[in-house]
């Protein structure tokens, strides 16, 4: 049996992952879910989430929490109805709106993993990488790229280079990987090179944070 309690050293102590309330129509994805889950665990990193119970989300949720890690929901009143059924895990923080939903995860993650999901789990990863490109952050952002799924977003990337729309170092604030432990491992690893739009100074956003020092690494 895995010993959850062995402390690999992780360079981030809590992770930001978005997903959706529906577990898509194949098992593999689930299987997704619940790997990504397993790593955090094993690396004894803090799950932030959209605070939701069902679908991808409730499946990480579960199995973070269920292997001794802080999980922190944050979820808008309005879709409390929708994305909790039964009982919640961990600590839920409710908000106003989704804009305070995506700064509050923002501002309480190290880094950022989207797993497969709909128009909202892309467009709060798209968020953090023009984030990213801007200097608003420098925190890595990484792509859970189950069986191929986000594999003609990262073509469009590509081909944004291609076209003149992103510059070669901007393409390369995204990591993507097709399991976990490889995600992670690249998303330790990540060093920015591209150039920030703005001065990370010059930003009204400073709770947002650098990467963890090292001497927060244990």
């Amino acid at each position: 049996m895995e010993d959850n309690n062995i402390n690999t050293g992780s360079k981030f102590k809590r992770v930001c992952v978005f997903c959706g309330s529906n577990p898509g129509y194949r098992q593999v994805f689930s299987d997704g879910a619940i790997d990504l889950g397993n790593e955090l665990v094993k690396r004894k990193m803090d799950l932030v989430y959209g605070g939701g119970s069902v679908g991808l989300m409730g499946l990480i949720s579960r199995r973070v929490f269920s292997g001794g890690c802080h999980v922190l929901g944050v979820i808008p009143h309005a879709l409390m109805p929708i994305e909790i059924s039964g009982e919640s895990v961990g600590e839920v923080r409710i908000v106003a709106d989704m804009h305070e939903r995506k700064a509050e995860m923002a501002r309480e993650a190290e880094a950022f993993i989207a797993l497969p999901g709909g128009y909202g789990t892309m467009e709060e990863m798209l968020e953090m990488i023009t984030w990213a490109q801007l200097g608003i952050h420098k925190k890595p952002v990484g792509l859970l790229n189950v069986d191929g799924y986000y594999d003609c977003l990262l073509q469009l990337f590509d081909n944004g280079v291609k076209e003149g729309f992103i510059k070669q170092d901007a393409r390369d604030i995204v990591v993507s990987a097709p399991n976990a432990e490889e995600l992670l491992t690249k998303m330790e690893q990540f060093s920015p090179s591209h150039q920030h739009i703005a001065p990370h100074e010059s930003w009204q956003m400073q709770q947002l944070g650098e990467y963890p020092s090292q001497q927060n690494v244990q």
